[in-house]
């Protein structure tokens, strides 16, 4: 067994000949720690958290094995516990199974055999539980993230079919030309809100059961397809729209986990402009290489407080209420990165503008 591949171990006896030959025995197939008392045994674990299998003997002096347990299963509820003991322990022994505070016992006097069995049948169970409260826990955030999901979803959805509906209902009494056209802009919106919960829905779906798929990356491409979309809105908004790209050698990249990226921060810095302002402006610059692209998403709106910067990656998190938002975008844009293994920075300030610094590592040819 390699030295990086040896699981930590503690044995705990009184009696330093026994400390001394387990520590000689077992040193090459373990890591093992040792200590004479349990009060050095409690510090070793503190300073040795990722300890896997403590063995202790029955008879300490200052308390039993079975107590020593007891006492340490809130602190320490990891690690798998043995006790090594004698044949008149035996109903101690057995009356700490079942209270759960031991895995198995170790006869007196032990063998080489029984206790490398043991720490073998003990480490699989270390990991088969370690392993079940991983689940536990990914299972328990799914689950959390579930219910906000279908709260969100219900929220976000009847607030725009609520607002077309009772336009529908105002035109129906209206006969005035100014009215109705106000009216049809004001369902507009809310199609519009419509349609960017559903294609957040759908990116949402796609990270979370997408693979990716590395291949060349041509940013001028995506580039120009991304200005089509935002094109339109820069021009009725009246915002500048500039891109500018560098890119040298061969960029391997999950295509579509990019163009999420883009365009979550490029609708956030379309969407959130300062209305009176007469420069608006929104930027993009790239610049890649074989190893790595970095992605700079720049704007002049509204800005961000920082009280909110370090939650605005949270699913369904709004940082301003002047424009409403599914709150997906960001969560999105962090999910991707979080695929490929790329990082974000944000610089902002309120009525100034926000910057997105976006760098993503290159798959490596072959």
């Amino acid at each position: 067994m390699n030295s990086t591949e040896k699981i930590k171990i503690l044995y705990i006896d009184d009696e330093q000949n026994n400390l001394t030959s387990f520590k000689a025995n077992f040193r090459f197939d373990y890591n093992v720690l040792i200590a004479a008392t349990t009060d050095v045994a409690t510090g070793l674990l503190r300073d040795n958290p990722d300890t896997r299998i403590i063995l202790c003997d029955q008879r300490m002096p200052d308390k039993t094995g079975v107590q020593f347990f007891e006492e340490i299963r809130t602190e320490f509820p990891e690690p798998v516990r043995m006790l090594i003991t004698g044949y008149t322990d035996i109903e101690s022994v057995i009356d700490a199974i079942n209270r759960g505070h031991i895995f198995r016992y170790i006869r007196k006097p032990w063998t080489d055999a029984d206790v490398q069995s043991a720490i073998e049948e003990g480490n699989k169970f270390f990991l088969t539980n370690s392993l079940l409260h991983s689940r536990n826990t990914e299972l328990q955030s799914a689950y959390d993230e579930l219910g906000k999901f279908a709260y969100s979803v219900t929220h976000d959805l009847r607030g725009p079919l609520l607002s077309l509906l009772g336009a529908l209902e105002i035109a129906k009494a209206s006969e005035s030309a100014e009215e109705l056209k106000e009216i049809h802009s004001m369902m507009g919106e809310s199609i519009k809100k419509l349609d960017e919960f559903i294609r957040n829905i759908h990116e949402y779906y796609s990270l979370k059961r997408g693979r990716l798929v590395f291949e060349p990356i041509d940013f001028n491409a995506i580039v120009h397809d991304t200005v089509a979309l935002f094109r339109i809105a820069g021009i009725m908004d009246h915002i500048r729209f500039n891109a500018d790209v560098k890119q040298e050698g061969k960029f391997l990249c999950d295509e579509i986990s990019l163009k999420i990226i883009l365009n979550n921060l490029l609708s956030n810095a379309f969407k959130y402009q300062r209305k009176s302002a007469i420069d608006k402006f929104v930027e993009v610059n790239i610049e890649s290489n074989s190893e790595n692209a970095i992605i700079f998403v720049t704007d002049n709106g509204i800005g961000i407080h920082p009280n909110h910067i370090n939650n605005i990656f949270t699913m369904f998190y709004r940082a301003t209420s002047e424009e409403t938002g599914s709150g997906f975008g960001l969560y999105n844009v962090k999910d991707a990165l979080n695929k490929l293994k790329g990082e974000i920075e944000v610089t902002s300030k309120v009525n100034e503008g926000t910057t997105f610094k976006i760098t993503i590592p290159g798959k490596p040819n072959g």
